[in-house]
């Protein structure tokens, strides 16, 4: 359920605010009782785990790689030098 809350505490009670938005609440911001926003929670994306299968279905139809000329493009803009920089 969406909880209406003013400005002015939003601005009081930001703390608490932001732990109700953690716990998956929304709220509709006023101003001197008029709907100015909405807060609401971002949804975290969760992993997603595929088949082997469907994620070799999506490189199917991918051009094969030149992996001398990947590994030269690669070393072009990548410093790989060891020695320490002082």
């Amino acid at each position: 359920m969406t909880r209406k809350l003013t400005q002015r505490e939003l601005r009081s009670k930001s703390g608490e605010v932001l732990r109700a938005l953690d716990e998956g609440e929304d709220f509709v911001i006023t101003r001197n009782g008029e709907p100015v926003g909405e807060l609401f929670p971002i949804q975290r994306r969760k992993r997603r785990f595929i088949p082997k299968e469907e994620l070799l279905a999506l490189f199917e139809g991918a051009p094969p790689i030149d992996y001398e000329r990947f590994r030269a493009d690669i070393d072009a803009f990548v410093d790989q030098d060891p020695t320490p920089r002082y």
